[in-house]
């Protein structure tokens, strides 16, 4: 099997393309692709989708991520984290209650502007890059939402932030705001990604693990592509109703037997195993799933 995911517990000092890189190496495979950038100073889930299960992607780039962070309070530097020129530094630091009623106000909705290094495109250039030649643009804020906060004191400094939150947020910025609301300054000292898509760092795997394996240890680590729609459900389609699938034609719920509401998707199955994400939809005659992406075809 060349196609499926594999969750990666990505290390600190590597970016999630060489960690792509990597993957296409261990595995042979050409076509490979990770579902949603980590900066090199971050570890945590980076899942890897290989081969078919690439095309994937652009539903669980939409997906909640889960982040372990800490915030150092009295610095503040040009790339929101410790490996930038720190711009500012304060002795002045809140008081706990002020620190924590601070967090506390960037739960919910709000509009958060994208740090300059960021790999976001303007003009079809990259921020990161804009901003280590100098340049300094205005960037169009994004509605984000952060769902909880968990905080922890370390120390007079240092705050440990468990953030669940909507897709585009950036942690960076977020430590940043904070210390701005608090007139001290704050940056993002470390970051780790406990959750995406659905994967937990539970199920990750180090780099490091899967190198000395032999090819068919790291298959036992490579998870099928339809993992990626585990919360879905699931519908087996008896084999005339498959072919049509297959084929791209709406399959009807009433001649499948099948419940489900408009707009739900759901993953496709045939006796030849899974195939399709489908989309249940309104029709003339009834609802019907209709296939809107294709993982595998009649032939194969």
């Amino acid at each position: 099997m060349k196609d499926g995911v594999i969750i990666i517990n990505k290390s600190e000092g590597m970016s999630s393309f060489a960690v792509v890189a990597r993957i296409r190496r261990l595995f042979g495979v050409k076509k490979a692709g990770h579902t949603g950038t980590l900066d090199p100073m971050a570890t945590g889930v980076l899942p890897v989708l290989i081969g078919r299960a690439v095309k994937a992607s652009e539903y669980m780039l939409t997906s909640d991520k889960h982040y372990r962070a800490t915030l150092l309070l009295g610095v503040e530097t040009d790339t929101e984290d410790v490996t930038g020129n720190v711009i500012s530094t304060s002795n002045i630091i809140p008081s706990e209650n002020d620190v924590f009623a601070a967090i506390e106000s960037m739960l919910g909705e709000s509009d958060q502007i994208p740090p300059m290094y960021s790999a976001i495109k303007v003009g079809g250039k990259k921020l990161c890059d804009m901003a280590r030649e100098g340049e300094i643009i205005e960037r169009e804020p994004r509605r984000i939402t952060v769902y909880g906060i968990d905080a922890r004191k370390k120390s007079e400094r240092e705050y440990e932030l468990d953030v669940h939150c909507s897709k585009g947020t950036y942690i960076r910025t977020l430590c940043a705001d904070i210390g701005k609301k608090l007139g001290c300054g704050g940056t993002m000292k470390a970051l780790m990604r406990l959750e995406a898509s659905g994967f937990t760092v539970s199920e990750a795997v180090s780099l490091d693990t899967l190198e000395p394996l032999s090819e068919s240890e790291r298959q036992r680590y490579l998870l099928p592509t339809e993992t990626v729609f585990q919360n879905k459900k699931k519908c087996i389609l008896p084999p005339f109703f498959g072919k049509l699938g297959r084929a791209g034609a709406e399959v009807y719920l009433r001649k499948i037997d099948f419940c489900g509401e408009v707009g739900e998707r759901v993953a496709l199955f045939d006796d030849k195993g899974f195939f399709a994400l489908g989309e249940i939809r309104e029709y003339p005659d009834g609802l019907a799933i209709k296939p809107i992406k294709q993982f595998d075809t009649p032939t194969e």
